[in-house]
């Protein structure tokens, strides 16, 4: 059986060194989160992300817009956050309502203060292999192979998905760990065989048992990205837990594995951006 990888335990673990290394600073982290419209699964995440920051000791800004607010009201918004100097970080949270360009907005965050490392400059840093801040639930999941002391320099690392938020820059820092990485999307034949070469195996597909037993290599990594929610409502991921996880060597569950890592990373982001803002 599997070793569970605990996210819960190295979120709080990880919060805990942010906020001793914030207390040295002269000036406490902030964060400003903006949330556009009443979607719930949004208003659950920036309710924790304001829970984040007061466990680690950085100041904390919400604005709630609604779903009704303009490109120019949003922009108007973001370039005010952008000269607040004690704001080091702006996140907008996604997806925004309808009608609303979601590239317009993240452009205009100010790249310094773009803690979800979502701006083209930061993500050129990343590809480049010099970035300053780790896109938040990749940054994470390498956190988590660190911890377990997990290596991937040498391994064949196969990532399931292609999306900007997760999979790119997951097979980036793979790829900067010298781990040999293959990226699988919807267009690639045979993913099945390659998902069953991987030493490691990230899943970021949104897709209700997609990884079964069958798909996992025995004695593989297994690292469950996905939040979805079963036929009755349950959350799940995309890996069918129980079977893989009597293959696997490690696994993540979901929840309580990677979505924990994925604030931590925001509030270590976040203290970056301060720690650049300060001189430190």
């Amino acid at each position: 059986m599997a070793t569970l990888i605990d996210g819960k335990k190295l979120a709080a673990k990880l919060k805990e060194t942010v906020r001793a290394e914030a207390q040295l600073l002269p000036r406490r982290p902030g964060l400003a989160v903006v949330l556009v419209g009443d979607d719930p699964a949004s208003r659950v995440y920036v309710t924790s992300k304001r829970r984040d920051c007061e466990e680690c000791g950085f100041y904390s800004e919400e604005y709630a817009l609604p779903a009704q607010t303009t490109q120019a009201e949003l922009a108007a918004l973001v370039d005010e956050l952008n000269g607040k100097g004690h704001i080091d970080g702006i996140l907008v949270q996604l997806p925004l309502p309808k009608g609303l360009d979601e590239r317009k907005v993240l452009l205009s965050i100010d790249p310094g203060k773009d803690v979800d490392c979502f701006h083209p400059h930061n993500v050129g840093q990343l590809t480049i292999g010099t970035p300053v801040f780790q896109p938040c639930t990749p940054g994470g999941v390498m956190e988590m192979l660190r911890e377990y002391e997990i290596d991937p320099e040498g391994k064949r690392c196969v990532v399931l998905g292609r999306s900007n938020i997760v999979g790119k820059p997951m097979a980036l820092l793979l790829l900067h760990a010298n781990g040999t990485v293959v990226l699988c999307h919807s267009k690639t034949p045979d993913m099945k065989a390659l998902a069953a070469s991987a030493d490691i195996l990230v899943s970021a597909v949104g897709r209700t048992g997609l990884v079964t037993a069958d798909m996992v290599k025995e004695g593989a990594v297994v690292i469950d990205v996905a939040m979805n929610r079963d036929e009755n409502g349950k959350l799940c991921g995309d890996v069918c837990f129980e079977e893989v996880a009597s293959k696997a060597s490690y696994i993540t569950p979901v929840p309580g594995g990677v979505g924990p890592m994925t604030r931590a990373m925001l509030m270590k982001n976040t203290l970056t951006a301060a720690k650049l803002h300060q001189g430190v």
